[in-house]
């Protein structure tokens, strides 16, 4: 694990937030950046990336890569493509992702990872890991079918941590402060 990492938490009410914080995030990325998303089905990782792609001004709609692994989403604007891999179905670590050549897109791209915990970290030492935990509990509404409020139904907490030099620069605590 680098030795600098720096964390935002952001309350996000709406998936069109969610699309929002995105495209947001967008203008903080840059060539070379990997960055892994966390988080149960429906929390929001594609809508992010969505978002994502919006910001950097990509071709093609950004949907769930789930059976294609990895889709390559160029630049309209002159940018950084948008490589968006979904790698829940792959178990063999780094070296089933190598097969996707990652490595070779990093330098050039924005790589966005979904489901990468314990598989895409060697690629980089500097990266943004993104958390998304869905509200749990009942604000005292009337409870849904999981126990949580309709209106809470939709209410995340987006945690973004920074590891390495590349993300000291106040940029997320900035993000996060604008956000909220």
């Amino acid at each position: 694990m680098p030795g600098h990492a720096t964390t935002a938490g952001i309350a996000v009410d709406a998936p069109e937030r969610m699309r929002d914080l995105g495209r947001e995030l967008a203008a903080l990325l840059r060539p070379g950046d990997l960055v892994m998303l966390t988080g149960e089905l429906g929390a929001g990782k594609t809508t992010l990336t969505r978002g994502i792609g919006e910001g950097l001004g990509v071709r093609g709609a950004v949907t769930s890569p789930t059976f294609v692994i990895a889709r390559v989403h160029p630049s309209l604007s002159g940018g950084p493509a948008l490589v968006h891999v979904d790698a829940y179905r792959l178990d063999g670590g780094l070296d089933e992702m190598e097969d996707l050549d990652l490595d070779v897109s990093l330098p050039d791209s924005v790589v966005v990872v979904e489901w990468g915990d314990d598989k895409v970290e060697e690629l980089s030492d500097t990266r943004l890991h993104v958390v998304i935990e869905r509200a749990t509990g009942d604000a005292g509404g009337t409870a849904g079918a999981a126990g949580v409020a309709p209106e809470e139904d939709e209410r995340r907490r987006v945690t973004l941590t920074g590891y390495g030099q590349r993300w000291t620069d106040g940029a997320l605590t900035a993000l996060g402060a604008a956000f909220a």
